[in-house]
């Protein structure tokens, strides 16, 4: 299988990153990490052997991204507004500088959003405010509410909010999203939410599945026993979804 390893300097960032890349041709997927994860997190839990097969193939080529959770949204050192304020330059990292390398390294049509837990919300807010860059969507365990507090899970802004915050959080913006152009696009992409029947996160999922009906965007809520909520499950879940 080919695996590529790449590191660079992020202007968006001002700082180096890195990525790996395993496979060389097929549907093009763009994969985020957990909450403070690595770009080797993925390979590390063996998601990667599990869909070695659609690698191998030339089903599926992987983009496995850094993420920089522990100096943006989990930086406790910094504020709340200087929080979203990294996590806006890390979508411009990822729109800017990633997207176009993966589009030069692979021409492939389909391009594929995919995260695990705080990855799948980096997934889907992606997304759902920029739908023109892709066709498909795969979220396994996600949060999509970052102002919630459930069981260990803090409010991330400490009750702080603006309008940046309303705007990467998608239960809020996406009941007033009214732009015919950005909605006719959601419509045309295949979304799949994975959650655990018994993850913290359930009812946030059901509303995402509420808003995301009532704006007529099709999609597929998946239920699976327990909380699964770990690599165990994701590597399952992995070889049926993507």
């Amino acid at each position: 299988m080919n695996r590529e390893y790449h590191k660079g300097w992020s202007p968006f960032l001002q700082r180096e990153m890195e990525l790996l890349v395993f496979g060389q041709r097929g549907a093009k997927v763009l994969v985020f990490p957990t909450r403070c994860g690595r770009f080797f997190e993925y390979e590390k839990m063996g998601v990667i052997d599990a869909l070695q097969e659609k690698i191998t193939h030339g089903h599926l080529q992987l983009f496995c991204v850094d993420s920089i959770d522990t100096e943006g949204l989990y930086c406790k050192t910094i504020s709340p507004a200087q929080r979203i304020a990294r996590q806006q330059a890390y979508e411009k990292y990822i729109l800017y500088e990633v997207l176009p390398f993966i589009q030069k390294k692979n021409p492939h049509p389909c391009l594929i959003s995919h995260g695990l837990s705080l990855g799948a919300f980096h997934a889907a807010n992606l997304v759902f405010r920029h739908p023109q860059y892709f066709r498909k969507l795969v979220a396994f365990s996600g949060r999509y509410d970052l102002t919630l507090n459930v069981e260990c899970f803090s409010d991330l802004f400490e009750g702080f909010y603006n309008d940046d915050i309303y705007y990467h959080t998608p239960t809020h913006f996406l009941p007033n999203l009214s732009c015919e152009r950005q909605l006719a696009l959601l419509k045309k992409i295949h979304i799949t939410l994975v959650i655990g029947s018994e993850d913290p996160f359930l009812e946030n999922n059901q509303r995402l599945s509420e808003i995301l009906w009532h704006k007529g965007i099709a999609h597929e809520l998946i239920y699976w026993e327990s909380r699964a909520h770990n690599g165990e499950y994701w590597k399952k879940m992995a070889p049926l979804y993507l």
